[in-house]
């Protein structure tokens, strides 16, 4: 919405302030305002409809590092209103290049969690950059420290987000959705997959070769009975085989499946948990970022039964 684009810009007109980035000779601070230590959670704290609307009232006071620090706590705890809020601020800092990259990254975030304007800030969804610049208050994930949880991402969540698809994509993802169950997977983490290897494009191909919704490589298509892997049903049910074979090797546990359908289920089993290879550990974030669960929760019997591609899993990736 436009008021959001230029909310600051009339905030500090009204207050005779100068905005940030603008043409004054002010010399502006280095510092961004995501730089800053990430809050230390208590217990009693605000909750998230609290934090927004702090940050909300922070804004109108134009105490923008308060707004920013609210914000941050927001998207920390997984609200994506607050990763584009936190965004949109930090793009106020026209002329510290780092609080722009930060903008970006926060709004990449935003918008492959499927928040609307985020997605329209980029030009294509589904081609989202994602900055290599983190704000401070949102640190990465360090491997092996992926917090236990135990509640998914609700069926309403992930209905609103496939909603803002386009139609061609939101096909894809229903099937997905559909297809799961019949392999012992849960639809949220399978969505949650495939957003996160392909957005739902059936004709991604990776610079590793990985192809289609699932990003299959030549030799796990061959394996889990996939012929074309640019076929997107065939993709689905090999893809959905492996995730459901994965899942049952690791007992359920969402964060080493991810790890090794990003990286292999051998090399895992080597390090006894996610690899320290920058890829999978934001990978694993990535999926815990939407699926929100570190335990996989089984779908109901599905009726009828699947038909199954014939497979080969003798020769294990990674």
């Amino acid at each position: 919405m436009r008021w959001r684009q230029t909310l600051l810009t009339l905030a500090t007109l009204a207050s005779g302030m100068p905005a940030f980035g603008a043409d004054t000779g002010i010399v502006v601070s280095l510092r961004t305002l995501g730089d800053h230590a990430p809050e230390v959670a208590t217990e009693g704290g605000p909750d998230l409809p609290q934090l927004l609307e702090q940050g909300r009232a922070a804004m109108r006071a134009l105490d923008f590092h308060l707004a920013a620090q609210h914000y941050c706590s927001a998207a920390r705890r997984g609200s994506v209103d607050g990763q584009y809020r936190l965004g949109h601020l930090l793009l106020q800092q026209r002329s510290v290049p780092r609080a722009q990259a930060q903008g970006r990254f926060m709004l990449a975030l935003a918008a492959q969690n499927g928040h609307a304007e985020a997605i329209r800030f980029f030009d294509e969804a589904g081609l989202v950059p994602v900055d290599e610049q983190r704000p401070q208050c949102m640190p990465e994930p360090a491997a092996g420290s992926f917090e236990d949880r135990t509640e998914p991402v609700s069926h309403e969540v992930v209905k609103r987000y496939l909603d803002q698809l386009n139609r061609e994509r939101r096909r894809w993802a229903q099937r997905v959705q559909e297809r799961a169950p019949h392999y012992g997977v849960d639809p949220r983490l399978a969505v949650s997959i495939v957003r996160a290897e392909s957005n739902f494009n059936p004709l991604a191909v990776s610079p590793k070769n990985a192809q289609g919704l699932m990003q299959l490589i030549p030799a796990t298509a061959l394996r889990f009975g996939v012929r074309n892997p640019l076929d997107p049903q065939q993709n689905i049910e090999g893809g959905l085989a492996y995730l459901g074979w994965l899942l049952q090797r690791f007992d359920h546990d969402v964060v080493k499946a991810s790890a090794a359908y990003n990286a292999g289920e051998g090399a895992v089993e080597r390090h006894q948990g996610v690899p320290p290879f920058p890829e999978t550990r934001a990978y694993v974030a990535r999926i815990l970022g939407f699926y929100l669960s570190t335990r996989h929760q089984p779908p109901p019997e599905p009726k009828g039964k699947a038909a199954p591609l014939k497979t080969d899993r003798s020769s294990p990736r990674g």
